[in-house]
This record gives structure tokens, C-alpha cells and sequence, in this order.
């Protein structure tokens, strides 16, 4: 029984609105999704038992409720499929960071067991099936810079120019809903159009209230400032600032106070699982 490694990449906001909030209580935004050249890796060896395993749990996390086994499982039971798998798990992307680590496992979960069952679903059936297992999974799978808005599922392609990224990863795990239930959190940014993005201030209306909870993400924006325009990406805690090219973003990354965390990293055009819908 081989395995075979599939990559799960990073995302970054690079703005992100909250406009609204829906009856059910899930907010609306807009944001700019970006993927970054830097991730996890997901093995997959297919079984023919219909099990479905994870042989590398998180801490803290039972593997009844990680997301890649819950992805596999949701596409074994919608696609009547009878074959199972077993899933190990590398981690680089922080939980609770906001760099979409979870959302990004489970995407590449579901496109990769849709190529490796050979169940022939499209890019956009597998958009609404992961939209059941959280709201950025189907940027994952779209594979592509966006702009979003609803809760994040309403994708329009962006086409950007390449960057680097040094990314700072705080030593704290903010949980989202957390973030979203503060009674300071701003409600009410007035929508833009995709047009207006490249000259529209970009700010991210999470921000304030992550660095009042988490005083700490407000030092290493600070921190990251000196060197370019910092912004946290999601609901927090990683920071990043974007540079021109490989040369800067290193030595950013080479100047961090001992024991700070971070990376550097390219923008990504494309998912590199693309292919398995050419």
C-alpha cells in the first residue's frame, strides 16, 4: 500500500471586510484570498475497505473531528463510494493562524480522493461539497487568487503580480469564533467593487480586535512594519508583509528576534492540483 503526497498550500487576506451579517448569524465579507508557495502535505494511501483513517492526529484534536478525515468521509458518503483510505498528516501551517491550514487539508483531501477514486466530479461540485466543511475550503479547491465575498464562497478569479511574503506566526491560536462574537468587531464596512481593489485601502476589520484580545499580534505587526505595510491575514494570529522579490523577503526573515516565529514565501498562481481537473 503506497502513499502518495499531495500539497495543501497556505492563503492570505489581502484585505478583508465584514459587511454584514445574515439571518443566521454567519457574516458576510469581502476579501481577497492569495496563495502563498508554502504548506502542509497530505499522504494518501487508498484501501479497498472503506475505512477511513488518520494516522498522524493533531494534539488536542480527536481524529473523528480533523478535517481531513471528516473531507473524506463526506466525499465517500456523497459519492457512494465503497473504497476507503488511510491519511497522514505533515503540518507547517499553524492552527488557529489564519492561514487556512485546515480548510486547505480538506480541499486537498477532497480533490485528491475525487482524482484517486476516480469519481469524475467537477471543480464546482467539489466547491459546494466543502463549503459543508467550512467557508474557505472552496477557495482551496477554485485553486486560484480571488476575490470573495457572501461568507467566502462567492469567487470571482484576481490575477496579481508576483510577490514574496514573509509571514510572522505569533505564539498564540486565535479562535475565529472568537474573533467573530466580539461585540467591537466592525459590522458594517461598506462594500467594494472587484474593480476598486487594487487602489482600495486594504485593511483587515478583524485586526483591532485580535490585537486587543492577543496584545502580542500587535507587537509583531508593529515589529514587521519597520520593513513594509503589515496586515493580519484572517482572523489571526499570522501577520505578513508583501516584498518584490526573494532577496528582501530573506533578509527580513534573517533579521527575527530569537525565538520568533516566521517564513518566507512566493506567491502561488495556481494550486498545483489544478491539473487533476485539465
Amino acid at each position: 500500500m503506497d502513499f502518495q503526497d499531495f500539497f495543501a498550500p497556505a492563503k492570505i487576506n489581502l484585505f478583508l471586510h465584514v459587511t454584514g451579517r445574515r439571518a443566521d448569524g454567519y457574516h458576510l465579507l469581502q476579501t481577497a484570498f492569495r496563495l502563498l508557495d508554502y504548506g502542509d502535505t497530505v499522504s494518501i494511501a487508498v484501501t479497498d475497505d472503506g475505512e477511513i483513517s488518520l494516522e498522524t492526529p493533531l494534539p488536542g484534536v480527536p481524529a473523528e473531528q480533523d478535517l481531513t478525515v471528516r473531507a473524506a468521509r463526506l466525499l465517500q458518503h456523497h459519492s457512494h463510494s465503497q473504497q476507503g483510505c488511510r491519511l497522514r498528516l505533515t503540518k507547517r501551517l499553524p492552527l488557529g493562524g489564519g492561514l487556512g491550514g485546515g480548510s486547505s487539508d480538506a480541499a486537498t483531501v477532497l480533490m485528491a480522493l475525487n482524482h484517486l477514486w476516480r469519481l469524475g466530479l467537477s471543480r464546482v461540485q467539489l466547491q459546494q461539497l466543502g463549503l459543508q466543511l467550512g467557508a474557505d475550503v472552496p477557495f482551496f479547491i477554485f485553486g486560484r487568487d480571488a476575490f470573495a465575498e457572501g461568507i467566502g464562497e462567492q469567487l470571482q478569479a484576481l490575477t496579481l503580480a508576483p510577490k514574496w511574503y514573509v509571514v510572522l506566526i505569533p505564539p498564540v491560536n486565535v479562535p475565529t469564533i472568537e474573533i467573530f462574537r466580539d461585540e467591537r468587531l466592525t459590522r458594517d464596512s461598506v462594500p467594494i467593487i472587484m474593480a476598486a481593489f487594487p487602489t482600495a485601502t486594504k485593511r483587515n476589520d478583524l485586526q483591532a480586535v485580535a490585537c486587543r484580545k492577543y496584545p502580542i499580534i500587535a507587537e509583531y505587526l508593529d515589529w514587521l512594519n519597520q520593513y513594509g505595510k503589515a496586515m493580519m491575514t484572517g482572523s489571526g494570529a499570522c501577520v505578513f508583509a508583501a516584498f518584490d522579490t526573494q532577496a528582501e523577503a530573506e533578509r527580513v526573515i534573517s533579521e527575527l528576534p530569537p525565538d520568533w516565529r516566521g517564513f518566507s514565501a512566493p506567491s502561488l498562481m495556481q494550486h498545483r492540483l489544478s491539473n487533476l481537473f485539465d
